[in-house]
C-alpha cells in the first residue's frame, strides 16, 4: 500500500512538471526568433580620404612614323624592332627605292631634252631674225627705190608714171606685211621658249620631288623612345575586324600614309584612369598619388594629378550605369622597366577629416534616393535617414547619429526574404 501510494504521488508531481514544459515549448516556438544580422558600431576617429582607381600607363610625347606620300605601293625593305630603344634622327624604317631611282632617271633625260630644245630654239630664233633684218632692209630699200621713180614722174609718160605710183604702192605693202610678220614670228618665238622653259621646270620639279621621295624612303625618328611596330591592317587586303593582326615586317608593302612605326618617349609618363563619381570630391590637381605598377611588383612610384574632368561620362555600350570622370596622373620617376599599355594602381592621399563619425560604406543604404542606416533597436532593426559628410571606397562619415550606435550591415528586410527565415547566419552586403 505504501508503494503504491508513493508511485500515486510522483505520478502527481511529473503531470504538472510535464504541462509545463510543454507550455514553454509552445510560448518558445510562438516568440519571435532574433534575426542573425551582422552589426558594426557608429565610431569616432580620424577619417583619411584616400581614392584608389586603376589606369593604363602612356606616354606623354610620342611620334607615327607613317609611308611617304608616294604614287605606288612601297617594300619595306629594314625596320625596327618592337621593344628596342632609339635616339632621336635614328632610322627605324627604309623602304626600296628602285622605284623612284627609275622616275629620278626619266626626269632627268626630260630636263636634259627640254635644256637641248631650249638651246635650239633661241638658236633657230637668232637664225630668223637675222633674215628678217635682210629682209627688211631689202623691203624697204625697194621701197627708196620706187619713190625715186615716182619722183621722174615728171618725165616720163602718162603710162610710166602710173607704173611707178602701182610699183610704190606694192613695195610699201610688201614692208609692211614683213614687218608684220616679224612682229608675229617674234612673238611665236617668244611662246615656244616659254613652253620649252615651262616643260624644262616641269621636268626639274619631277626630278627634284623624285630626289626628294628617294631621301624619305629613309623615314627617321623625331624622338627617342620605345619602338611598337603597328599591326599591319592590309595584310588581307583590307579591314578585317575582330582578327588579330600581325605587324609589320620586312618585305611587306603598304600604301603611302599607313602608320608604321610608333616611338613613345618613356622618359615621361603618364597613367589614364577613371575616378568614381562619388569620389571626384576627395581630390583635385595637384595632389601627389601613389603608383604601383602590376608589372614591377614590390616598387612603388611617386607623381602626382595632372588632370581631372570636369563633366563626368558613362559607358553607353558597357551597361554600367555608373558616372566617372576621366583623370590623368604624373608618373614622377623614369624607370626603363615601364611599358607603355601596362596597367597600374593609383592611390590618390587626400585631406584627413578629424573627429569624425564613420560608418564602413556597407552599412549605408538608400531608399527613394535618400541615404539611411538601420539601427538596431533591441531585437529588432528601424531604418533612420542619415546626412552624409564624406565618403572613401571603405568608410562614410556620417551626422544624425550617435557614437557606438549599432546599425546593420544587410538590409535587414531583403536578408529574411533571401533566406526564407529569420534564422541562419548572413554575409554583410554592399550598400547600394
Amino acid at each position: 500500500m505504501k508503494v503504491r501510494k508513493a508511485i500515486s504521488i510522483i505520478l502527481g508531481l511529473l503531470v504538472p512538471i510535464a504541462l509545463g514544459a510543454g507550455a514553454v515549448v509552445a510560448l518558445n516556438q510562438m516568440k519571435k526568433p532574433e534575426r542573425d544580422i551582422p552589426t558594426v558600431a557608429l565610431k569616432r576617429g580620424n577619417v583619411e580620404m584616400k581614392v584608389h582607381t586603376y589606369g593604363e600607363l602612356r606616354a606623354v610625347r610620342s611620334a607615327m612614323l607613317v609611308a611617304p606620300p608616294v604614287g605606288g605601293t612601297l617594300q619595306i625593305v629594314r625596320l625596327a624592332k618592337t621593344g628596342s630603344h632609339v635616339k632621336a634622327n635614328d632610322v627605324l624604317i627604309e623602304f626600296d627605292p628602285s622605284e623612284q631611282e627609275h622616275i629620278l632617271e626619266q626626269n632627268r633625260f626630260e630636263l636634259r631634252q627640254a635644256e637641248q630644245e631650249i638651246a635650239k630654239g633661241k638658236a633657230d630664233a637668232i637664225v630668223q631674225a637675222a633674215q628678217d633684218q635682210v629682209a627688211l632692209l631689202k623691203a624697204r630699200y625697194e621701197v627708196r627705190r620706187a619713190e625715186l621713180e615716182v619722183s621722174r614722174n615728171e618725165l616720163v609718160s602718162s603710162i610710166d608714171a602710173k607704173k611707178n605710183l602701182l610699183t610704190l604702192e606694192e613695195t610699201k605693202r610688201r614692208l609692211e606685211q614683213l614687218e608684220q610678220d616679224i612682229q608675229s614670228r617674234a612673238v611665236s618665238n617668244q611662246a615656244s621658249q616659254k613652253v620649252l622653259e615651262e616643260k624644262r621646270n616641269k621636268a626639274q620639279l619631277l626630278m627634284q620631288q623624285a630626289q626628294k621621295n628617294i631621301e624619305n624612303m629613309r623615314v627617321t625618328t623625331p624622338i627617342g623612345g620605345l619602338v611598337a611596330v603597328q599591326p599591319n591592317r592590309d595584310i588581307f587586303g583590307g579591314p578585317n575586324f575582330g582578327l588579330q593582326m600581325p605587324e609589320y615586317r620586312e618585305g611587306d608593302q603598304v600604301g603611302p600614309g599607313r602608320q608604321i612605326v610608333q616611338v613613345h618617349a618613356v622618359d615621361e609618363m603618364e597613367i589614364s584612369a577613371k575616378v568614381n563619381e562619388s569620389d571626384r570630391a576627395n581630390f583635385n590637381a595637384g595632389q601627389a598619388v601613389q603608383v604601383l605598377v602590376d608589372a614591377i611588383p614590390g616598387k612603388t612610384f611617386g607623381g602626382k594629378t595632372k588632370t581631372v574632368a570636369g563633366m563626368a561620362s558613362r559607358d553607353m555600350w558597357s551597361g554600367d550605369m555608373l558616372r566617372r570622370f576621366d583623370a590623368t596622373f604624373q608618373v614622377s620617376q623614369a624607370d626603363p622597366n615601364i611599358r607603355p599599355g601596362v596597367t597600374a594602381q593609383v592611390t590618390i592621399t587626400g585631406e584627413v577629416i578629424k573627429d569624425a563619425l564613420y560608418l564602413p560604406r556597407q552599412a549605408l543604404f538608400e531608399k527613394e534616393g535618400k541615404p539611411l542606416v538601420y539601427v538596431k533597436n533591441g531585437g529588432d532593426f528601424q531604418a533612420q535617414e542619415v546626412k552624409i559628410k564624406v565618403r572613401n571606397e571603405s568608410q562614410v562619415v556620417v551626422e544624425g547619429l550617435n557614437e557606438g550606435t549599432v546599425v546593420a550591415l544587410v538590409n535587414p528586410d531583403e536578408a529574411v526574404k533571401k533566406t526564407g527565415s529569420a534564422g541562419g547566419p548572413l554575409t554583410p552586403g554592399v550598400s547600394r
